[in-house]
């Protein structure tokens, strides 16, 4: 699995959670989308969580700048398993 594989994946979780359509790029963020609120991103996060068997440490998240950066993150935790 690499990064545009996670990607892939994100999209379906988005186009789950959001209402209006957003399409993942990896430079694409929270800020970029106007509906992605604190609810929409603990519900992402959850979901994230749920469908690759990962779990975030507390601050993490907040740290990647964007889906790129937050697909390497989901990368990373995918490898410790």
């Amino acid at each position: 699995m690499n990064q545009a594989d996670v990607i892939a994946k994100l999209q379906v979780i988005f186009d789950t959670i959001f209402l209006e359509p957003v399409v993942l790029t990896p430079t694409i963020n929270a800020k970029d989308v106007p509906e992605w609120d604190s609810l929409i991103h603990i519900s992402l996060m959850v979901a994230v969580e749920k469908e690759f068997s990962v779990r975030f440490r507390v601050g993490e998240v907040e740290l990647t700048r964007n889906v790129g950066e937050f697909a390497d993150l989901i990368l990373k935790r995918i490898q410790e398993r």
